[in-house]
Order: structure tokens, then C-alpha cells, then sequence
């Protein structure tokens, strides 16, 4: 995983916009219509070295193939393995439940959320289709040709998000299902490895989860339920080293109240017992921005990065450079400057049918992360 060493590099979470075209034929497929395949692998293709040559022309360091040929960064799993066959339903939101009105407000107004497929898992967990995730990456290295990033990475959902959105309705317990997940996904994992890219688990399960799926339960009992997860992702990832690896942590990338997310203080040492290289995590919206200051007291770990979001992605304001410098500097003074990569607080388009941030505002937002490690590189480095 290439670092800091010179300057403050810049990535993002994943999911970019897609462009109208692809997301029509995404949405058809996820209604189970009828999609022509080479229809479908045409339009992919083109957009995946449009959206590389993109963040290629905007000056994003490390880059990805913006989740192209994905319907959402969870629930594309439904569509490449067996088992979904049981009935299921969008996790609830217990920030929502204190504001009803602009909960439905929400919903009315999130074509995305309401039409998003989450089926639960009826049957054993199995692959049914390897030769998507084998398109995702030919897709990538085709759109890779000619250009020359810092460094490139691929998404794959973790066990535990995926259990998150596609709840259990067959194994007997939950941890039975996370490691079941965690058996079949572990070739997915390897599979980005062995293409060469930087693998990024998504886990916003160990954020989010707290106010959805494990509302009811304690802090201390949701703690036990964070180490599970990590400890099912490194049984997961055991074939991997720990440098190709980040993990993307989140409380839900939506605009909306927030005020029963689980402190990142709270789980940011389970968290760090990840066999992962770096951690990336939400660092610019109003409800987690002044956590910088956990890093006070948390020391990062030898052999850890900290990817911080200094973009939101949920608003449509830009953030100025000179904001988003002073982020980026915040964490490099706690951590080292070399232990810092900026990153946006998560995707532009997680779903598909759900991109909250304007398409071509997206992008200004990126354009804005890139001068503002440019500003702040010039600080730390003092050049």
C-alpha cells in the first residue's frame, strides 16, 4: 500500500455516480428484467474507463473502478451467491424514529432506499456466479491501460455489512451465518489480491449496525458483536497481507439525524485489531468531525494508516481547500504525516438509485480533496 512518504496522497471510499445509461440497465437487472449481456458488459466497460480516466484527470492518487457494475456496495452479493431466496427488509434507523416527519419526508423523497432489493438469506450460502467479480477486475485492468495512478484498489462488501442488509432467516445463529459469509467471500478477497489491487472491506456494520441491526442491545454487548466481526474478517483475510488491505468504517451514508451513532471512541480499539493496513472512516460531517481528538488518546498502531473522510458525502456544499487542509493536518499532526491519506467520508452513489450528492458536485468535492492535500502537504512538508 503506497503511503505518504512524499505528500499527502488522496483516495476516496468507492461507489462514484454512474452514469444514466448504466444505471437504467443496473436498475432493469435488479428488477429482474431481462438485460442483454453484451449490452450490459458494453456500457459497464465504457463507464469504468470514464469514471478511471476521471479521477485520473482530477488527481485522485489512489483509485478504483467507482463500483461501476454494482447495484449498491452490499447488496450486490444477492445477485453472485445462493441463499437469498427468503423475503427481507431494509434495516429500520432508530435516529429516524425520534423525527417522523422528515422520516417520511426521507423515504418519499429517496427513490433509492425504497426501491433497493434486500432479500433475506433462505438457504445455504454458496457462489453462484464467479465470473462477475472476474468482469469487475478485466474491466478494471482494461480501463487501467495507459494511465498510471499512485496506487489502485477494489470494494468488497465484509461479512458483516452483507448480514447487515441481508438478514439471516436460516442459519442457526448469526455468528454461524457471519462465518458462512466470511468462507464464500474469502475468494472474493483473494481474488482482488491476487489481481494486484488493494483490497477495501466495507464494514459499515461496525458503525451503522449500532443503530439499526443491533439497536436493542447494550454498548457493551454491541462491542461484542464488533469483535465477531472482526475476528470473522481475519479469518477471512488470513491469506493476505495486512499492507493490501483497508478497511472502510461508516454510520450510514445518508443526511439525516445521527444522534444514536455509537461514539468512534467506543470501537475504535476493537476496530484496530483488524489485519488491516489502514482504516478509513467518517472525519468531516457535523456528527463525527470533532472525533480527530480520539487520536489524542488512541495510539495507532505500527504498521496502520488512517484514511479520514475530509469530504462529506451526504451534502451538496463543497468543502473550501483550505477546510479540508486543515482536516487533513489535524490527523497528521496526531499520527504522523506519513500515516495519512485523505479520503471522503464515504461513496457518492453506494446504491445505485441513491446519490444524494449532485453527479458533477461530486466531483468539484473531489477536485476540492485534491487541492486541499495539495495546501496541506505544502504545510507539513514545507514546500
Amino acid at each position: 500500500m503506497q503511503l505518504s512518504t512524499d505528500r499527502i496522497l488522496t483516495t476516496h471510499t468507492g461507489s462514484l455516480p454512474r452514469p444514466p445509461a448504466l444505471f437504467s440497465l443496473l436498475r432493469r437487472k435488479d428488477d429482474r428484467e431481462a438485460v442483454d449481456a453484451t449490452a450490459f458488459e458494453a456500457a459497464t466497460a465504457e463507464a469504468t474507463k470514464q469514471v478511471v480516466n476521471q479521477q485520473i484527470e482530477t488527481g485522485i492518487d489512489v483509485i478504483n473502478d467507482g463500483e461501476m457494475g454494482k447495484i449498491g456496495y452490499a447488496t450486490y452479493v444477492k445477485d453472485r451467491l445462493a441463499g437469498f431466496d427468503a423475503e427481507g427488509a431494509f434495516p429500520s434507523m432508530t435516529d429516524f424514529l425520534d423525527f417522523p416527519d422528515f422520516a417520511q419526508r426521507f423515504i418519499s423523497e429517496s427513490e433509492g432506499v425504497r426501491t433497493l432489493k434486500t432479500p433475506a438469506c433462505g438457504s445455504a450460502v454458496s457462489w453462484k456466479d464467479r465470473g462477475a467479480l472476474e468482469r469487475d477486475i478485466s474491466r478494471f485492468r482494461a480501463a487501467l491501460s495507459g494511465v498510471h495512478p499512485r496506487d489502485t484498489f477494489m470494494t468488497a462488501a465484509s461479512p458483516g455489512v452483507i448480514a447487515l442488509f441481508l438478514q439471516n432467516k436460516f442459519y442457526a445463529t448469526e455468528e454461524k451465518y457471519l462465518e458462512a459469509l466470511g468462507d464464500v467471500m474469502r475468494e472474493e478477497y483473494e481474488a482482488i489480491h491476487r489481481a494486484g489491487f488493494i483490497l477495501q472491506l466495507d464494514c459499515p456494520d461496525l458503525a451503522v449496525g449500532r443503530h439499526t441491526r443491533f439497536a436493542e442491545l447494550s454498548t457493551s454487548d454491541f462491542i461484542k458483536a464488533v469483535d465477531l466481526h472482526i475476528a470473522i474478517i481475519n479469518r477471512a483475510i488470513a491469506n493476505i497481507p495486512a499492507d493490501r488491505i483497508r478497511l472502510h468504517l461508516c454510520w450510514g451514508n445518508y443526511e439525516g439525524p445521527h444522534h444514536h451513532d455509537v461514539p468512534l471512541g467506543e470501537i475504535i480499539e476493537p476496530v484496530l485489531k483488524a489485519n488491516v493496513g489502514a482504516i478509513s472512516f467518517e472525519a468531516s460531517n457535523p456528527r463525527h468531525e470533532h472525533e480527530w481528538v480520539v487520536f489524542e488518546k488512541v495510539k495507532l498502531p505500527s504498521g496502520k494508516a488512517l484514511i479520514p473522510g475530509v469530504i462529506d458525502s451526504s451534502t451538496n456544499f463543497i468543502e473550501h481547500p483550505d477546510l479540508v487542509a486543515q482536516r487533513i493536518v489535524r490527523f497528521a499532526k496526531l499520527v504522523g504525516r506519513e500515516n495519512v491519506i485523505a479520503g471522503t467520508d464515504c461513496g457518492f452513489a453506494t446504491f445505485a438509485a441513491f446519490t444524494p450528492v449532485d453527479p458533477a458536485i461530486a466531483w468539484a468535492k473531489l477536485r476540492s480533496l485534491v487541492e486541499g492535500a495539495r495546501i496541506a502537504s505544502a504545510q507539513l512538508w514545507g514546500k
